[in-house]
């Protein structure tokens, strides 16, 4: 199991535990947040924690219903978010936190979407990818970037290059709406956007699997205990 690693936030654990109970009975997202933060004093990492970690629990159901291990999906399309994923990787390379999430899928609170540069960092974060994919034999792979943000065609010109150096079939694109392509992708996708999930059949936790394998890597572990389910 991951390490709960809240000891920056004793009481997140409680926290998370009340936020679930009022998602659970309608309260509005934002308003439970803002009543449960303020109650024990989260500061605003903590906060982005527990509104990407914590689910109302049918909502969280609903999701990891859908959710796959790359390895059950031999030679099957794969599209991915290319920024969502490159970004959770490389906050965790960085030491930021991450949160495992009631929903299965484990996502970052780096909030650095809008401000992401191509860096040295990224080309190792595209060649951890690369040799995951490579190792689980998925059919061709099909990467869609955000084309607003700087550098995305060079991003996937890197990503072409260095994903066909192990012999993966790939096409990466700078696209102006990626989630309308991969809302709309005929297989499964890699991504923890919810909005994603919430409208994909079959999704892979890409970045999850990778960060599950490095333990050093700083995964605060929020969810419900749910017997039997893989972690």
């Amino acid at each position: 199991m991951p390490p709960r690693m809240t000891e920056s936030w004793p009481n997140l654990q409680e926290a998370a535990a009340d936020f679930r109970f009022l998602l659970a009975r309608g309260y509005p997202r934002q308003n439970a947040l803002d009543l449960v933060g303020n109650r024990y004093g989260l500061n605003h990492t903590a906060r982005q924690l527990l509104h990407r970690g914590v689910f109302a629990p049918v909502v969280a159901a609903a999701r990891r219903a859908k959710l796959r291990r790359l390895r059950d999906l031999p030679g099957r399309p794969l599209g991915l978010d290319g920024h969502n994923v490159l970004i959770t990787l490389e906050c965790a390379g960085r030491g930021l936190p991450l949160v495992a999430a009631d929903d299965g899928f484990i996502r970052d609170v780096g909030e650095i979407s809008a401000a992401f540069k191509v860096s040295p960092a990224t080309d190792q974060v595209l060649a951890r990818l690369a040799d995951y994919l490579a190792d689980h034999a998925p059919g061709p792979v099909d990467v869609f970037y955000d084309a607003p943000l700087s550098l995305s065609g060079e991003l996937a010109r890197r990503t072409r290059e260095i994903f066909a150096s192990r012999n993966l079939s790939v096409q990466a694109a700078a696209v102006p709406v990626p989630e309308r392509l991969l809302s709309e992708f005929p297989g499964a996708i890699a991504t923890s956007d919810t909005a994603l999930i919430d409208a994909h059949a079959t999704v892979v936790d890409l970045a999850g699997e990778i960060i599950r394998r490095r333990p050093s890597w700083r995964l605060i572990d929020l969810r419900e205990p749910h017997p039997g389910v893989e972690v």
